[in-house]
C-alpha cells in the first residue's frame, strides 16, 4: 500500500519523541532530520522537503512546545497540520457550471496512466450526485481506447459519445456538445488521446480542443508510481495547457507517496481524486487532513465510514435486524455470507484495517495475520451447506459435515474447527451484547492466522 515505509519511518521518529520527558532543540533537530530523510526516500520533491522541515522546525522550536507538558506531541501536532498543509488544507471539488449550463471536463495524461478508466470513475461520482454525464471518445489513436470507455460506461450506467477514429478530436467534442445540448446531459467529459511522454503534438491537440469548445475543467491523471515524474508531468501540463486539478492513479500500489505530498506545493493545482484500485467504485476524494493522518499511521475512519455508507447495500430494516442477531449472539451462517459480501464490498479486511487508527498493523503483518485462503475455505464451506444447514447450524450432525467437507474440497476437521470457531464467536457477541467483559464484536473471527482477527 502506498506510504507504508514512509508510515514506519515517522512513526519510529515519533515514537523516539514521546519517550523523552522534555526535548531540547538538538532532539527537534535530530528527529527533524530523520524525517527530511524519509521524505526524500519516499520522493517528496526536494524543495518541497526543505520548506516543510524548515516550517516545522520554526514551529517546533519555540517557548510554548518546548516547555510543554508534552513536547514530543506537540511536535507531532505541528507535523501533521504543516502536513496538511503542504497538501492543501481545503478539499477541493471539481467546479460545476450554475443552473442548468453544460460543464465540459476535459481529462488528459499520459498513456498508462489510467485516465480513460479515471473518465468513468468521475462519472460515477458526479451520478451519485444527481449529475448526468456523457462520456466522449476523443482518443482517436487508440481503437482500444474508444471500446474501453464504451465498456466502462455500460458498467457505470451513462452514455458515451463516439464518432470513431476518423474525425479530429475538436470536432468530436463540439459534436458531443450538441448532442448533450439536445439530450439532457449536464457534464460532458471529454477523454482525450495520452501518449507515451510530452511532447508538442499532444499538447497542440488539447489547446485545439479548448479553442473549439468551452472547457470549464482540465484534470490531470497521474500514476502515482511513478513518484517524481508525476508531479514534473504535472508541472508541465499546467504550464503548456493549463490544468484546474489532478486525479492520483494507482495509489493502491507499492508507491513511495511522493506525488501525493508534492504536486500541490510544485504547480499549485491541487488533488481532487486519488484512484485506490482497479474496479470503477474505487476512488476517493482527496481530503488533505484525512491523508496526513493515514500518512502518520493516525488512521482514517472518516473515510471508512464513507466507504461503508456507499458500499453496504443492506437496507436500514435488514441492517438493524442483522446487528439484533449479533447482539444475541442469534447470528448464523447467512449472516456470515452476507458479512464476507460487504466485507468485500469495501476493498477486503486489510483495507479496513489499514484505516483504523492506533492498531499498528501493516504490510507483511497484516498479510500474515490474515490468511485469505483460509478464509476463501471459510466461505466455501458455508456455501456448501444447505439454506436450512445455515440458518440452523444445530442441524449440522456429522454426516451431514462430511458431505460439506466434500463440497468445500476440505478435510472434515477443518469443518469441524471451522463451526466451533463461529459457535465460539456466537458466544462472545452475547456477551458484548450484554455488556460482559469480552472481546467484542471484533473478536474470533474464523478464518484468521495466529492473530485471530476480528469478525
Amino acid at each position: 500500500m502506498a506510504f507504508e515505509n514512509l508510515t514506519e519511518k515517522l512513526q519510529n521518529v515519533f515514537k523516539n519523541l514521546r519517550s523523552k520527558g522534555r526535548l531540547t532543540e538538538e532532539d527537534v533537530k535530530t528527529a527533524l532530520k530523520e524525517v527530511k530523510m524519509a521524505l526524500l526516500e519516499a520522493d517528496v520533491n526536494f524543495r518541497v522537503v526543505k520548506q516543510f522541515v524548515k516550517s516545522v522546525e520554526e514551529r517546533a522550536i519555540g517557548q510554548d512546545v518546548m516547555n510543554g507538558l508534552n513536547p514530543g506531541q506537540m511536535v507531532i501536532k505541528i507535523v501533521n497540520e504543516e502536513m496538511i498543509a503542504l497538501m492543501g488544507s481545503e478539499t477541493t471539488e471539481i467546479v460545476m457550471q450554475p443552473g442548468k449550463s453544460i460543464t465540459v471536463i476535459m481529462m488528459a495524461g499520459l498513456q498508462g496512466a489510467g485516465k480513460t478508466t479515471a473518465t468513468a470513475k468521475i462519472a460515477g461520482k458526479l451520478k451519485t450526485k444527481g449529475k448526468k454525464s456523457l462520456l466522449v471518445a476523443c482518443d482517436i489513436y487508440r481503437p482500444a481506447a474508444i471500446e474501453q470507455l464504451q465498456i466502462n460506461g455500460r458498467k457505470q450506467e451513462v452514455d458515451v459519445f463516439s464518432m470513431g477514429t476518423d474525425h479530429r478530436p475538436p470536432e468530436i467534442a463540439a459534436e458531443a456538445v450538441k448532442y448533450a445540448e439536445k439530450n439532457g446531459h449536464n457534464v460532458v467529459i471529454l477523454d482525450t488521446a495520452g501518449r507515451l511522454h510530452i511532447d508538442e503534438d499532444m499538447m497542440a491537440e488539447l489547446q485545439e480542443i479548448k479553442a473549439e469548445v468551452s472547457v470549464h475543467q482540465t484534470l490531470l491523471v497521474v500514476d502515482a508510481m511513478t513518484g517524481q515524474d508525476a508531479v514534473n508531468v504535472a508541472k508541465e501540463f499546467d504550464e503548456k495547457v493549463g490544468i484546474d486539478g489532478v486525479i492520483l492513479s494507482k495509489m493502491d500500489g507499492d508507491t513511495r507517496g511522493g506525488a501525493a505530498l508534492s504536486v500541490k506545493a510544485v504547480t499549485g493545482r491541487p488533488i481532487l481524486y486519488v484512484s485506490m484500485g482497479e474496479k470503477l467504485s474505487d476512488m476517493e476524494q482527496f481530503y488533505p487532513d484525512r491523508m496526513a493522518n493515514r500518512i502518520l499511521g493516525m488512521g482514517d475512519v472518516l473515510s471508512l465510514i464513507e466507504k461503508a455508507q456507499e458500499s453496504i447495500d443492506l437496507d436500514e430494516e435488514k441492517g438493524r435486524e442483522m446487528a439484533g442477531r449479533m447482539k444475541k449472539g442469534k447470528f448464523d451462517f447467512e449472516d456470515y455470507l452476507e458479512s464476507m459480501k460487504q466485507m468485500r464490498n469495501m476493498g477486503g479486511l486489510s483495507s479496513i484495517l489499514s484505516m483504523l487508527p492506533g492498531l499498528g498493523i501493516k504490510g507483511a503483518d497484516l498479510d500474515s495475520m490474515i490468511d485469505e485462503k483460509q478464509l476463501k475455505h471459510m466461505e466455501a464451506i458455508v456455501l456448501s451447506m444447505t439454506k436450512e444447514e445455515r440458518r440452523n447450524p444445530k442441524l449440522l450432525n456429522p454426516r451431514r459435515k462430511h458431505r460439506i467437507a466434500k463440497g468445500a474440497g476440505v478435510d472434515i476437521a477443518v469443518v469441524n474447527r471451522f463451526i466451533k470457531q463461529f459457535e465460539q464467536s456466537q458466544k462472545m457477541m452475547k456477551q458484548f451484547g450484554g455488556g460482559k467483559k469480552g472481546r467484542g464484536m471484533l473478536g474470533g473471527f474464523p478464518g484468521m492466522g495466529g492473530g485471530r482477527f476480528p469478525f
